[in-house]
């Protein structure tokens, strides 16, 4: 990408992006949360990504390793349940990618890849579970492909891995719940979206319509995905544990 300066421009712009879109998206983010969940996820979402915003929007002089932490440790603190842990935490652990060379081709990979490890390992889900993870897991495994095998344009991959988070979330509709409070309807809760899985999506969603700007591109939306990855729906445990919310939001 292109110099510190473009880069801090191009986080606080995607913060805000996100922000604004969740705040659009609150009260169908709170409706499809209503059905499996505790209907809160809407207006966690969108609490913690406008702090986030708001955060790193003044903050002219930081490196961009640096916002994207802050961006981190504002959801920490402002979204509540294991969200906040669950999505901060994770930012703030996959932003070290970037402290060294900022924000490339190559950085980017590891930061989705370092990002994904945590959601995962914070929330013990895995693709199945009927979580962000089923959204989250096949967008990262294409834009992998996408940069190290195919060697496209980051652009470019971004745009086949946000068609994949695309087809997670529809992957989601018709799995039982397996993690969260979703899991408590056992087989009632087939049929029915996943919000986490649904707010991944939109966040993707932005960070390429923000990357389409700093980049000057356009991609196609109907890119072809790379296929889902190995892991099996059907080995999920049958008894899958409803510890609490992590992992499905």
């Amino acid at each position: 990408m292109a110099d510190a300066d473009t880069q801090r421009e191009a986080v606080r712009a995607a913060a805000e992006n996100v922000a604004d879109r969740l705040e659009d998206e609150k009260e169908y983010l709170t409706d499809l949360d209503s059905a499996i969940g505790d209907a809160d996820h809407g207006a966690n979402m969108s609490r913690g990504f406008r702090a986030a915003a708001d955060a790193v929007a003044d903050a002219d002089d930081a490196e961009p390793s640096d916002l994207v932490k802050q961006v981190g440790t504002t959801l920490i603190s402002e979204v509540g349940g294991a969200s906040g842990p669950l999505y901060g935490g994770s930012i703030m652990s996959a932003s070290q990618t970037f402290a060294e060379d900022g924000i490339t081709a190559e950085t980017s990979v590891d930061f989705a890849e370092a990002y994904l490890d945590k959601v995962k390992d914070r929330g013990d889900a895995r693709i199945g579970a009927k979580t962000m993870v089923d959204a989250l897991t096949p967008a990262v495994h294409t834009y992998k492909k996408s940069i190290e095998q195919d060697d496209l344009p980051p652009l470019e991959a971004l745009g086949k891995a946000v068609d994949a988070a695309e087809r997670g979330v529809e992957f989601t509709v018709p799995i039982r719940a397996e993690k969260g409070r979703a899991s408590y309807l056992g087989w009632r809760s087939v049929g029915h979206q996943d919000p986490g899985a649904t707010s991944t999506l939109y966040i993707m969603e932005e960070l390429l319509a923000t990357a389409e700007e700093y980049l000057e591109g356009d991609v196609e939306r109907d890119a072809t995905a790379v296929e889902q990855p190995d892991e099996d729906p059907s080995d999920v445990a049958e008894d899958g544990a409803a510890d609490d919310d992590e992992g499905g939001e």
